[in-house]
């Protein structure tokens, strides 16, 4: 899925009304996945100026990059988070932690040549599946819709609590890049 889809949909299900910590930790726990993403291109694209081709092509399936992904997107430490979370009972922390588990548990089914060792430290397996969140040969063309439309509902119900104007505005622009990305997955990168 989509960062911006990540965020909404975890502060909606992992926040609660009338709760802005517990947004900001949903929304920090989903992010934590993707932020060594971001940080690895950002750096390669903006400050190394290496080609965009070079850095998704070859640098993002090296060896390097993939084990810091396999680190930062795995069930196993995850849940060991979230597990300790519950037993400490600290709502922000179960939110962080619950965002980040459901973040890797949406991500799993919608990466087909691109996914994450999600079973890291126990094995470097990377799950092929037969769908694509980005990708209209692996089923794009109606998977991004039905995650633009979940991003859409979950920030729905973010501006129902009535956050206060910082959250209220934030939840505006993650709903905008989300519809932006989508555009651009399922119309530019389509055959």
């Amino acid at each position: 899925m989509n960062t911006p889809a990540h965020l909404l949909i975890g502060a909606a299900v992992m926040g609660k009304a009338g709760n802005r910590g517990l947004i900001w930790a949903a929304m920090a726990g989903a992010l934590l996945p993707d932020l060594s993403l971001y940080l690895l291109a950002g750096g390669a694209l903006f400050v190394l100026q290496i080609p965009p081709r070079i850095v998704f092509d070859e640098l993002y399936f090296s060896d390097m990059w993939q084990t810091i992904f396999a680190v930062d997107n795995s069930f196993f430490l995850w849940g060991g988070l979230l597990a300790l979370a519950l037993w400490r009972k600290p709502a922000w922390a179960v939110a962080f932690a619950g965002a980040g588990v459901l973040h890797l548990a949406l991500d799993f089914p919608l990466h087909h040549d691109d996914g994450r060792a999600h079973f890291w430290p126990l094995a470097s397996w990377v799950y092929e599946s037969p769908l694509s969140y980005w990708d209209e040969g692996h089923g794009a063309r109606w998977i991004a819709p039905i995650e633009a439309a979940l991003a859409v509902a979950a920030a729905v119900r973010l501006w129902v609590w009535r956050p206060g104007w910082k959250i209220a505005a934030v939840v505006a622009a993650l709903v905008a890049a989300e519809l932006s990305v989508t555009s651009i997955w399922v119309f530019i990168f389509s055959p």
